[in-house]
C-alpha cells in the first residue's frame, strides 16, 4: 500500500494471516463468542452492549422479523417466482418495500419522540405527550406508531418490549414518552388507539442510544431474516403463482 494513502476504519481489516473486526481478532475473539445481534449493535454503536442491552435489542429484532403476508413478503415471493435464479433480487425487493407504512414506523416513531424530547419545556411527560399529539392533530399529521392496521386493541409486542426494557433497567425517556402518548391521545383524538409494536421498537432502540437516523436499518436487518424465511417457505409451499394468476385472470380493462 502506498504510504500516502490512508483510509481509516474502526470496523474490519485483514491481512494474509488474520481478520480484524472492531479491534478484535475475528477468529479468536468473536466467532463462537459473540452473537449476531450483539455484533450488529456493536458495529453501529461503536461500543459493546451490556447483556441487558443485547436482550432488549434482540427482542426488537425478533419483534420485527415477520408479520405475515405483508407487501414486503408478497413482493419477495413474487420476485422469486419471476427470477428464481436471483435470491438476492427477491430479498432486495422485499427490503426496498420497507417504507413509511411498513417497517418505516420504527424510525419515524424514534425520530418523532426524539424531536419532542429535544424541544420539551419541562419534564412533565404527560404534558409533553399531550402537546405533541395536539400539535400533530392541528397540523393534520399522524403520530408515528399510534394505531395498527391489524391489532386494533393492543399490539401483543408492546407490553413485552416495555417489560423487558424495565427488567433490564433500560426503560428510558423515549419509551416513557411513547407510553404517555398512549395515555393522553384520547383527549385529543376522541378515540383510543394501540401503541404499535414497531413504534415501541423505535422508542426502545432510541433508549439504547442508537442513532434515530439509522433505526430503519435495524428494522430492515430484522426483516431480512423474515424475508429469507418467506422465500424458503415459497420453495417448500409455493403460493406466488396463485397470487399472480388471481390478479392477472381478474384484471379488467377500463379506459
Amino acid at each position: 500500500m502506498a504510504d500516502e494513502l490512508r483510509f481509516p476504519t474502526g470496523l474490519g481489516t485483514s491481512d494474509s494471516d488474520s481478520i480484524s473486526l472492531l479491534g478484535q481478532d475475528l477468529a479468536a475473539d468473536l466467532m463462537g463468542r459473540v452473537g449476531f445481534g450483539e455484533l450488529a449493535f456493536w458495529l453501529v454503536a461503536g461500543r459493546r452492549p451490556s447483556a441487558g442491552e443485547v436482550r432488549l435489542f434482540e427482542a426488537v429484532l425478533v419483534a420485527l422479523a415477520d408479520h405475515g403476508f405483508t407487501p414486503t413478503a408478497i413482493v419477495a415471493r413474487l420476485t422469486y417466482l419471476s427470477a428464481p435464479d436471483s435470491l438476492q433480487g427477491a430479498l432486495a425487493a422485499g427490503l426496498l418495500g420497507g417504507g413509511s407504512r411498513f417497517l418505516g414506523v420504527t424510525e419515524d416513531c424514534g425520530r418523532f419522540l426524539a424531536a419532542e424530547l429535544a424541544g420539551a419545556d419541562g419534564d412533565d411527560v404527560d404534558a409533553i405527550a399531550l402537546a405533541a399529539v395536539t400539535r400533530a392533530r392541528a397540523e393534520k399529521r399522524f403520530v408515528p406508531g399510534l394505531g395498527h392496521p391489524v391489532h386494533k386493541v393492543e399490539d401483543p409486542r408492546t407490553p413485552v418490549l416495555i417489560r423487558i426494557a424495565t427488567e433490564e433497567g433500560i426503560y428510558g425517556p423515549h419509551l416513557r414518552l411513547f407510553e404517555a402518548i398512549g395515555r393522553v391521545h384520547p383527549q385529543v383524538l376522541n378515540r383510543r388507539l394501540p401503541l404499535n409494536g414497531a413504534g415501541v421498537c423505535g422508542a426502545a432502540l432510541a433508549d439504547l442510544g442508537l442513532p434515530v437516523e439509522m433505526l430503519r436499518g435495524f428494522a430492515l436487518l430484522a426483516r431480512a431474516a423474515g424475508l429469507l424465511g418467506q422465500i424458503a417457505e415459497e420453495r417448500r409451499r409455493p403460493i406466488a403463482d396463485q397470487i399472480y394468476l388471481t390478479v392477472d385472470r381478474n384484471a379488467v380493462y377500463e379506459a
